[in-house]
């Protein structure tokens, strides 16, 4: 009832005008464009998550709730705001948001966890509603950020490798699959064909039998946060950073580079809300979702005034995953450590050639980012603050008062 009664209020809020039947506006290539994304969303990132909850200790039942909230919070934004707006704002969760989480969910409990899901919401929020989204983004350098996040990524790309060596036929085919459609340019994204492939192998590979394939609805509640100065500054902050550089900043970028003209500030305040809805029910974030957004705003989705349908389609497709959560995370949890690596690395491989891409592409800037990349890459703990706010910090000093350029 209580995300139910949220949830109502939001679409009232944002649905003031009447509207046409947007049916009307359906085809086959914002179809596609939607359901590419959604495919996207519910391939690679359970993955991480699941490791990330593996990290932290969580239990079944929070673990599930974590897929709940960022998967029906992500799929009902992404139904509302494209319909309100008539443009394809794609709704999801953050992808580098949980490959950063997946670092430090071992470092600090469940209820620090939340109360810092929802500290990040709130500076999101905040961020939108003071419209200081282009300054904050300009004092902390996207390129800083990137470093920050690549070498947090790390370790979860040699994972990658190694994963892929110890379940040969089923990792080199997925990567095979995944090198030939990066080759062939064709319009399956070639991570999707890599998962695909992956899929296949194991299924005819590997005997699942029925473990974990049984469990009862579970019937989601807010969950108890705690909050704390560690927790606020080790993930809430770099978190919300995360979330504003590598999904606000590229969805909107997306929007606007094909002539729609976003309400930014609007759009960044309700990623806040809802993702401090998400955090309550133990998500990290419910926002507009970057690349997903590119997708099915670029004309390969059709007539620019049909898009939008694109983004309703990739949100309900999410919704209905989110609320099947608790089906599907037993039989994720049933999968192969090693093949859990290998959907990890794909889900991350574009995340992570981009983020070294940003990070190494001004050369007056190589002296910050090589320390931001080193120090959250050694992962280290000063003063109970975990790597990435001093990779944050140490990079961003040496950008603006050494390297002054």
């Amino acid at each position: 009832m209580f995300w139910g009664g949220i949830y109502l209020n939001v679409f009232k809020m944002v649905t003031q005008a009447e509207r046409g039947n947007p049916l009307r506006d359906l085809n086959p290539r914002n179809m596609a464009a939607g359901i590419v994304t959604s495919l996207l969303a519910i391939a690679g990132p359970p993955a991480i998550i699941l490791e990330a909850a593996v990290n932290g200790n969580f239990s079944t039942y929070q673990t599930i709730l974590w897929f709940f909230a960022i998967y029906v919070g992500g799929g009902i934004f992404g139904i509302i705001l494209p319909l309100r707006y008539r443009m394809p704002i794609v709704g999801a969760h953050s992808i580098t948001g949980v490959a950063f989480l997946a670092t430090v969910t071992s470092q600090f409990t469940y209820s620090e966890l939340i109360g810092a899901y929802l500290l990040s919401g709130l500076l999101i929020l905040a961020v939108g509603t003071l419209g200081t989204f282009s300054k904050l983004l300009d004092y902390v350098p996207k390129e800083i950020i990137s470093a920050m996040l690549a070498g947090m990524v790390t370790k979860y790309m040699i994972n990658f490798i190694v994963s892929t060596s110890q379940f040969l036929l089923v990792g080199g085919g997925a990567l095979l699959a995944f090198l030939f459609f990066s080759k062939a340019n064709t319009r399956i994204p070639p991570i999707l064909a890599a998962i695909i492939t992956g899929s296949i192998l194991l299924l005819l590979s590997h005997n699942f039998g029925n473990t974990g394939m049984a469990t009862d609805f579970i019937f989601p509640q807010a969950q108890v946060p705690e909050f704390g100065l560690a927790s606020f500054l080790s993930v809430a902050v770099p978190l919300a950073l995360l979330i504003l550089s590598n999904d606000c900043a590229v969805g909107l970028g997306a929007l606007e580079q094909n002539d729609y003209h976003p309400p930014v500030n609007r759009i960044v305040t309700l990623s806040g809300i809802f993702s401090v809805i998400a955090g309550i029910f133990g998500g990290q974030s419910a926002n507009i979702g970057g690349m997903m957004t590119a997708i099915c705003a670029a004309e390969e989705a059709g007539p620019k005034e049909a898009r939008y349908m694109g983004a309703v389609v990739s949100g309900s497709i999410i919704l209905i995953f989110g609320l099947f959560a608790w089906k599907f995370v037993p039989w994720i949890q049933a999968l192969p450590s090693a093949f859990i690596g290998i959907l990890g690395g794909f889900a991350l491989l574009g995340v992570y050639i981009n983020s070294l891409q940003i990070s190494f592409s001004r050369p007056s800037m190589k002296l910050s980012v090589t320390f931001a990349f080193m120090i959250a890459l050694a992962n280290i703990t000063i003063l109970n603050i975990s790597a990435p706010v001093w990779s944050l910090l140490a990079g961003t000093i040496i950008a603006r008062y050494v390297e002054k350029s």
